[in-house]
């Protein structure tokens, strides 16, 4: 089910027909100016983003689309920006009529992430603090990792119709990933049912294409494509519409035409 990056010479075609990739210090030099110069708060972005891949979601996967009876979706979140976009993403979801429950890897210290996660809470979002493998988790802790891995994919295939990757995003640092997430990846890697992978795949350098990451169906860009974009071969889509045209300008990134009143394209 997943996607295999693109052959080189389909990617360099590709090149042209995207808006222009950005590289991690210029996505970041964005935000910056975003929050500094034209005074948008944090909240305020994670906001715009998290709604636009719920969005994102009810277009590639909708309702009536779904396999399974219940419309179940599993969002994992990170503890970091990502994360808290991801948060926003199920809390929208719930609204759509999907179902989500979140997966916490690692519960964050921030406060904003810690409100996102209250407002879920009170929403009746239900949340794990670790994958699913048995009703007992410490008879889970107690297997074999292979086995454990093993069944962690069969549960989530059986219960979930999608995953929603929001664990790591452009400021990973792939290299020097310690537990869960190494495990989290050989899982994702694993699962027959699709994911959606906000801004950048976990696992994925923000400045490379993909050999040996998750292969999700779709990709949701925020503000503008990363470079490692242009191997994916998915579904991709983006959102960036409320990005001021002097900083389209500025890093000339050759932003799309955006459908009526839509906050959000498919590349």
């Amino acid at each position: 089910m997943g996607r295999h990056p693109l052959a080189a010479k389909d990617a360099i075609e590709l090149l042209h027909r995207f808006p222009r990739q950005t590289r991690k210090g210029e996505a970041a030099a964005i935000e910056t100016e975003l929050m500094r110069d034209y005074r948008f708060g944090q909240q305020q972005l994670i906001e715009i983003w998290g709604q636009a891949c719920a969005l994102a979601i009810t277009k590639a996967f909708p309702l009536r689309s779904l396999a399974k009876k219940q419309p179940t979706v599993l969002v994992i979140c990170g503890p970091d920006q990502n994360g808290s976009i991801g948060l926003v993403c199920a809390r929208h979801l719930r609204m759509y009529e999907y179902e989500p429950t979140i997966y916490h890897p690692q519960r964050s210290s921030q406060s904003l992430h810690q409100d996102f996660t209250v407002q879920c809470e009170k929403m009746d979002i239900p949340s794990l603090s670790y994958l699913p493998t048995e009703v007992s988790y410490a008879s889970a802790m107690n297997t074999r990792p292979v086995v454990r891995a093993q069944r962690q994919v069969q549960l989530i295939n059986d219960a979930y119709n999608l995953v929603i990757d929001a664990m790591m995003g452009p400021d990973a640092d792939c290299a020097n990933l310690r537990e869960p997430y190494p495990g989290i990846l050989v899982t994702l890697k694993q699962i027959k049912i699709p994911i959606a992978s906000v801004d950048v795949p976990s696992g994925w350098d923000v400045e490379e294409p993909s050999q040996d990451g998750i292969n999700p169906e779709v990709l949701i860009s925020l503000t503008a494509p990363k470079k490692c974009a242009i191997s994916f071969s998915g579904k991709h889509f983006l959102a960036g519409r409320f990005l001021p045209y002097d900083i389209q300008k500025k890093y000339d990134l050759n932003l799309p035409e955006y459908p009526g009143t839509d906050c959000l394209i498919e590349l």
